[in-house]
């Protein structure tokens, strides 16, 4: 199907419905799912996408007889739309969005669009870091609770997608800030903010302040019926709660302090307490995910099931047997005694952190890629305490350098995820581990994070 013919389509098809136009901007997961929903609903939908558009992605739109474009934004067939709806990934900036807020045209996500059209409640999870985990978490203990529930948002397949073609009464979304920035009338049943740490700055003036508001909106047009969770022990996250007043029952988690209402830890016990309901206690020792970031996680994923009401003992049990994501902190193998770890998804120096920070061996660190504006102020001293050696594996490696050639004897420049495994494996000795945890994003020199973990994976299983 040629461009071409497509646009040709677009004009006729616009003609005839004398619906509303929507157009998608980006055709990936979020966006193809929003046009199978857009035109379930009636409405006549184009889809523009300024990159390339993926084989599988096309094919879905092909069969759905979908008229789309790639490569390019004709703004003719944008400009004329009753709403569009951005993939998270297009900033504010972008000149055909800068022309569509300029025209008066609502610009709003895929989550915003798909909401719209489904009476499912939403368990909501949004955070610099942990909302993947969390989400999956969530998501386990109620699937295996019995609810009839969904899992969209950043992570699985689109929400609007199961919208269109699923009928669950409950989803666990993963929600990004940029997600957020396009949510308007959308509102978060169970609204869960793990922390705030800088990430995306460059999308927020390189203010801490302006991304700490956008994770806010989490809780955007909540009323005393829904629910807000939050860790108690994050400094950027209290700061925000300054500006702000949840209007929903809130429900703090900590570490260091104890709670009335919510989820604390006394000595190696987890307790977490809900107005009533029988309190649920559990040994961290008992938990599928360990460190004590995974402590976080699991204590916000046991306040949402609690509020829900499930039964104790399945909310232990599947706390207890849950595997985690791919990408996240991932065993690969272990080879001469070294043991080779996945955190590709460690797209920020705070995560980075996190997984130095459960690191119990001297670590080899690959790291690089992207800087988003890293600080990296604040791995200096788990650097000095564990780290060996690090690997950089991204086009510009200064900043890593500058950061760390005071703290760190061996500090080496590679260009593919198999020059750095085999650099990472000759600098480790037995009892070592070659740690993937790079801090930065991947477009550098791969199509993404998954891209990433999974060359590295494919150069440690060729050792």
């Amino acid at each position: 199907m040629s461009t071409n013919h497509n646009i040709t389509s677009a004009n006729v098809q616009s003609e005839m419905a004398g619906l509303g136009r929507v157009v998608i901007l980006g055709a990936g997961e979020s966006g193809v799912g929003a046009a199978m929903l857009a035109q379930k609903q009636g409405f006549d939908v184009f889809v523009s996408d300024f990159g390339t558009i993926a084989d599988k992605y096309k094919k879905a739109l092909e069969d759905l007889g979908i008229v789309y474009e790639s490569a390019q934004h004709t703004e003719e067939l944008i400009l004329n739309a009753s709403e569009v709806i951005k993939s998270p990934g297009i900033p504010p900036t972008a000149p055909i969005i800068k022309k569509l807020v300029e025209k008066g045209i609502s610009v709003i996500s895929e989550i915003e669009f798909a909401k719209r059209y489904t009476h499912a409640k939403t368990v909501c999870i949004t955070g610099s870091n942990g909302k993947s985990t969390t989400s999956l978490l969530t998501y386990h203990i109620l699937k295996n609770a019995g609810l009839n529930v969904g899992l969209a948002g950043n992570i699985g397949h689109s929400f609007a997608a199961q919208v269109a073609t699923e009928s669950f009464d409950w989803y666990v979304l993963e929600i990004s800030s940029f997600m957020l920035d396009d949510m308007f009338e959308f509102k978060a049943d169970i609204a869960v903010l793990l922390n705030i740490t800088p990430d995306h700055l460059d999308r927020y003036e390189y203010k801490i302040e302006n991304y700490a508001a956008s994770k806010m909106r989490i809780i955007q047009n909540q009323t005393e019926n829904d629910v807000f969770i939050y860790c108690a022990d994050d400094e950027e996250t209290l700061n925000a709660l300054r500006n702000v007043h949840p209007e929903a029952r809130t429900y703090p988690f900590s570490i260091v302090k104890t709670v009335d209402q919510g989820a604390f830890l006394d000595e190696n016990t987890i307790h977490i307490l809900i107005e009533t309901n029988n309190e649920l206690t559990m040994s961290i020792s008992d938990l599928a995910l360990q460190g004590k970031h995974n402590i976080y996680n699991s204590m916000a994923s046991g306040i949402v099931a609690k509020v829900l009401e499930l039964r104790n003992d399945s909310i232990r049990e599947s706390m207890g047997n849950f595997k985690n994501i791919e990408h996240r902190l991932e065993h690969v193998a272990k080879i001469s005694g070294i043991d080779f770890i996945n955190d590709s998804k460690a797209t920020n120096v705070n995560s980075t952190w996190y997984a130095l920070e459960s690191m119990t061996s001297d670590v080899v660190l690959i790291m690089g890629g992207v800087d988003k504006g890293n600080d990296y102020n604040m791995l200096k001293d788990l650097v000095k305490q564990k780290v060996k050696a690090i690997v950089c594996l991204g086009k510009d490696n200064k900043r890593i350098h500058d950061a760390f050639e005071d703290d760190v004897e061996v500090i080496v420049n590679t260009f593919s995820a198999e020059e750095a495994t085999q650099i990472a494996y000759h600098l480790a000795k037995r009892g070592d581990a070659v740690l993937l945890s790079p801090a930065c994003a991947s477009f550098d020199l791969f199509k993404n994070y998954e891209d990433r973990g999974n060359q590295f994976k494919a150069a440690v299983r060729e050792l």
